[in-house]
């Protein structure tokens, strides 16, 4: 199954958190990443299980899966631009006053009239998805449309096209088999859509082609493969540089550009000095406290990814970051340790002092914060 199928396919809880299971594996629906399950998987010093890897990677890779959503065509989610807009500045917690001045219109209560507008497209979008779901038991005659592809530049009436008849335009227009050329190239919208959905997949994801390469391998299939790369752009399938010197495959939103920023975030990440150290998380509702230690201070953002997927290791705290939410903590560095040029220098024991002198000069026990007092 395709990622559009499995995306398309997918019910609303699983489209919410980003992947699907499926017998042994995982699969993110908003890039085809698999994981297995069974298998434990790295990210720097953090370890996790098949699918908290996974709710790390759509994290990682995809910001969130509602990013994902926002910043498909609208002719997908149905938003206009104003609506985009609002729904973005309400998923970053944005107050009504706070919209209303960033967007300069109206007033507060011209937001609060947006939030019922939105408010009444959802009840009739779940009215609508009821109304479907009952006549999916009814209709015995509906025919398997192809999915739309989640980067298509424009939906209409050329993806009104069944399975069979997809089946029956790649066998007429690639008569060797889909490795072979493209007998000609389709003149009428609904069966070039076809071909050159079956063109894309000779091209690798998340890899980055200079033009050379990509008029070789649209070569392969096509003489004229100008027309054939200038269709693959035009129907939202291939994306490029603006002086045409790199093209890749549209799978993901954002492109080379946020695959780029990826690798930059990276490099800058092996760059940074690997310290260890002692660290605070602290309730600013109640001010209580947790003292923990490192010995990779990076990989901090590995601990406030526990917290908010339920599995930190002490429950006192993960019970109320549940009851409270991540904006209600602070976690910041106490102190850095400082390493010494000595062959009998012991980091482990050196941090585990240095959480030690945190502990009794903080006491974390009872009122004050997330730890049990030690008995003598």
């Amino acid at each position: 199954m395709s990622i559009s199928e499995s995306f398309w396919n997918a019910s609303i809880e699983e489209l919410k958190q980003g992947y699907i299971k499926e017998d042994r594996h995982y699969i993110c629906l908003l890039c085809g990443k698999t994981t297995e399950k069974g298998i434990v998987y790295q990210s720097e010093d953090v370890f996790y299980e098949a699918e908290r890897y996974m709710s790390f990677h759509i994290e990682s890779e995809h910001e969130s899966v509602f990013d994902y959503l926002i910043d498909l065509d609208k002719k997908l989610t149905g938003l206009t631009d104003h609506q985009n807009r609002l729904l973005r500045l309400f998923y970053d917690g944005k107050s009504d006053a706070q919209v209303q001045k960033e967007m300069g219109i109206g007033s507060a209560s011209t937001i609060r009239n947006h939030r019922f507008v939105l408010k009444e497209k959802e009840r009739q979008a779940k009215l609508f998805l009821t109304m479907m779901e009952l006549l999916k038991e009814k209709d015995n005659h509906k025919p398997a449309f192809i999915d739309v592809h989640t980067t298509a530049r424009m939906v209409d009436d050329r993806y009104n096209v069944t399975k069979e008849e997809n089946e029956e335009i790649l066998q007429k227009f690639f008569p060797e088999g889909m490795d072979g050329q493209l007998r000609s190239f389709p003149t009428k919208e609904k069966q070039r859509l076809v071909v050159l959905r079956a063109i894309t997949n000779r091209f690798e994801s998340e890899k980055v082609y200079g033009e050379k390469e990509v008029n070789q391998l649209l070569n392969a299939v096509y003489d004229d493969y100008a027309l054939v790369r200038r269709y693959l752009i035009e129907y939202g399938f291939l994306d490029r540089e603006a002086d045409g010197s790199q093209y890749w495959l549209k799978k993901t939103i954002g492109g080379k550009e946020k695959m780029d920023r990826k690798k930059e975030l990276k490099q800058q990440y092996k760059e940074i000095t690997i310290e260890a150290g002692v660290f605070q998380i602290k309730n600013t509702k109640n001010d209580k406290i947790f003292i923990g230690s490192t010995r990779n201070l990076k990989t901090l953002n590995g601990t406030k990814f526990s917290l908010e997927n339920d599995s930190f290791s002490n429950k006192m705290l993960q019970a109320e970051w549940s009851q409270f939410g991540k904006e209600a903590f602070d976690i910041e560095v106490l102190e850095i340790l400082k390493k010494q040029d000595n062959p009998y220098y012991n980091e482990k024991e050196e941090l585990e002092k240095l959480e030690e002198k945190w502990l009794n000069q903080l006491q974390p026990y009872g009122e004050r914060g997330y730890h049990q007092e030690k008995t003598r």
